[in-house]
């Protein structure tokens, strides 16, 4: 799926720079060149709407890398 986020500016600047500090190379057979591809590691802390299955209006409040 796909997810939109608006973290706040600390939030963006710090994503901005692991993703830059992390890129990977694509998957085989992947035909969108222009992406970005990161390797994965981040664990994030997020706000949302209780009371569903799902993950409802969820708001990045924070992330770290995993261990």
């Amino acid at each position: 799926g796909s997810a939109f986020i608006n973290p706040s500016r600390a939030i963006r600047e710090r994503l901005w720079k692991r993703v830059q500090e992390h890129a990977g190379p694509p998957p085989k057979g992947m035909k969108r060149p222009a992406t970005q591809w990161v390797k994965p590691g981040l664990i994030g802390r997020v706000k949302h709407l209780r009371g569903e299955e799902d993950l409802r209006h969820a708001s990045l409040q924070d992330f770290r890398e995993k261990d």
